[in-house]
């Protein structure tokens, strides 16, 4: 694929320190590693990352992101759209704890997954996280520690999601999740067809490039769209979506 694609990769490794109570779930594992290993998981010649979710849907250069001036705070997330009014409702830091601890400071996108709170964009300026002892504060609490460990606000587009932000800002999104609703429950495949125009061309190169490692034949995009939609019409939630409950 990076032969293909022209593109760079590099593999990483850490062991979980003895001392710290080992979470024996993948996906909590997972999750440990994207918060509290930042500052010691990646070799110190390393400035600065971007995480990005594997269900987002980029449409702009993430250099530009890259460069952002980020005012010399350790993190960089995308505050939560407040454009759907439909989902108030679901807002729960407008009110009670959540409320009063953020003191008038932005709520940044965090979906929560089985009382586990993750992002699905994010920039992490290395070297202040390092300098300020990030790791030391945060857990897996970035909105909480904020009054420690600042939080700079990405401009909206870095981050649309239909449900929270609504269709008014679609057309200005440079990413697009595919984070769940919890009105309706729409399985993920069957969402990024009806809100990414561009997903059934990305879907079809993808299967088309694994094939042809694999050697198997490849049916149509149409073919393949329309047995997805029999799949996904036959079941309330795909695996993707179960995953996030």
């Amino acid at each position: 694929m990076a032969r293909e694609y022209g593109f760079d990769y590099e593999l990483i490794t850490y062991r979980w320190p003895t001392w710290l109570h080992k979470q024996t779930e993948k996906q909590r594992i997972i999750w440990a590693y994207k918060i509290l290993f930042l500052d010691v998981i990646f070799p110190l010649s390393l400035e600065k990352v971007i995480f990005v979710d594997a269900d987002q849907v980029v449409r702009a250069d993430m250099g530009e992101l890259y460069d952002m001036d980020i005012k010399g705070r350790p993190l960089a997330y995308t505050p939560f759209c407040d454009n759907n009014k439909e989902m108030d409702g679901y807002r729960f830091w407008r009110q009670g704890f959540w409320r009063d601890h953020l003191q008038g400071k932005p709520y940044h996108i965090r979906f929560v997954i089985t009382f586990q709170i993750v992002s699905a964009l994010y920039v992490v300026d290395l070297v202040k996280f390092r300098e300020t002892a990030a790791g030391d504060h945060l857990r897996d609490l970035p909105n909480y520690a904020q009054h420690r460990v600042p939080i700079f606000s990405l401009p909206q587009e870095w981050l649309w999601c239909e449900s929270w932000c609504g269709n008014a800002t679609k057309s200005k999104a440079k990413t697009i999740d595919l984070c769940n609703n919890p009105m309706t429950k729409e399985p993920k495949l069957q969402g990024a067809r009806r809100i990414v125009h561009e997903w059934t061309d990305l879907d079809f190169e993808a299967r088309k490039f694994t094939a042809k490692i694999l050697g198997d034949e490849m049916d149509n995009p149409e073919a393949l769209a329309s047995s997805e939609k029999s799949v996904n019409d036959g079941s309330s939630e795909d695996l993707e979506s179960k995953a996030e409950l």
